[in-house]
């Protein structure tokens, strides 16, 4: 049986979703404010859908985008992990960082937070090479949360198969952070805790 990698910070859990969480990630996802930088908001059996593949790759592989449970509250308010890209992307194969976050919960430092804990699973638990993440050009927070994470923009951009030729969204930047440059980067400061469940 795969081992589901649950991770702890100070101020969050990064853990397997739960089928309370449905509720409010819908609620999420169908808020304008959460899905500017994606094609539209999505239904509820669209986020649904995605929850139920994000809980299953995660009961596959251990690991993937994880539920943020936030511990003050004990309240679901997004997710942050790591996810195999799925399209044919110019740098495929890869594996991803990625977010998404209630409104609610922004301007907290909570995404860094949860982002790094996660990266400190990609290098250490899974002992992965190297992690990407990409957002489309106007997307200035998630960008901003890429340099946080000591990630660096490569030249140039992308365009995101996805989404049709012309597309506003179409248009994408890449970022990258190899182990060796994450490993000097933290030189133990990171401070998170893992269990197997």
């Amino acid at each position: 049986m795969t081992k589901t990698i649950k991770i702890e910070t100070e101020r969050l859990f990064l853990r397997q979703w739960r089928n309370s969480d449905f509720a409010p990630f819908a609620e999420m996802n169908s808020d304008e404010r959460v899905m500017e930088f994606y094609p539209s908001t999505l239904s509820q059996q669209q986020s649904d859908k995605m929850a139920s593949r994000c809980q299953s790759l995660i009961k596959k592989r251990g690991w993937g985008f994880w539920a943020l449970e936030e511990k003050k509250s004990n309240q679901f308010i997004g997710f942050t992990g790591l996810h195999i890209p799925t399209h044919d992307l110019p740098f495929s194969p890869c594996v991803e960082i990625g977010w998404r976050l209630s409104p609610l919960f922004w301007g907290q430092g909570l995404v860094t937070e949860a982002a790094k804990a996660a990266l400190n699973a990609a290098f250490k638990t899974l002992n992965l090479d190297e992690i990407v993440s990409f957002a489309s050009i106007g997307n200035v927070r998630s960008i901003a949360v890429m340099e946080r994470i000591n990630m660096t923009k490569e030249q140039g951009t992308f365009e995101h198969p996805a989404l049709p030729v012309g597309h506003p969204l179409r248009e994408h930047c890449l970022y990258r952070l190899p182990k060796s440059r994450w490993s000097e980067s933290v030189k133990g400061r990171l401070c998170v805790t893992e269990a197997s469940h």
